[in-house]
């Protein structure tokens, strides 16, 4: 099981692929590779998902350095490349802090 150092490494070097569910979203989304890139150095986890489909993962939150706030849901399967579930802009109307759920 990959690590938060792990993941947040990773990330922040473009060692990541996406799964096609994630592909999509990063293109409707409007979600640049630099913009995953900034958000791995400083993603915590904010939900874990041990009992997810395919392998255990978890749900990261972090900032873009124009301050956009990103979720990124990863699987933490020890793989070479961390593999992106999906991702999106957190509604601010639906979580507080961006952290916990309303």
């Amino acid at each position: 099981m990959k690590t938060l150092n792990q993941i947040q490494s990773q990330l922040s070097v473009g060692e990541f692929n996406f799964s096609l569910h994630a592909l999509k979203r990063v293109v409707e989304r409007n979600i640049s590779e630099i913009e995953i890139k900034q958000v791995g150095m400083n993603a915590n986890i904010i939900e874990e998902y041990p009992e997810d489909k395919y392998s255990p993962s978890c749900l990261l939150l972090g900032f873009t350095q124009a301050g956009r706030p990103l979720h990124i849901q990863v699987s933490l399967a020890d793989t070479d490349f961390v593999k992106i579930i999906t991702l999106y802009e957190p509604n601010a109307e639906e979580w507080i802090n961006y952290t916990q759920r309303r």
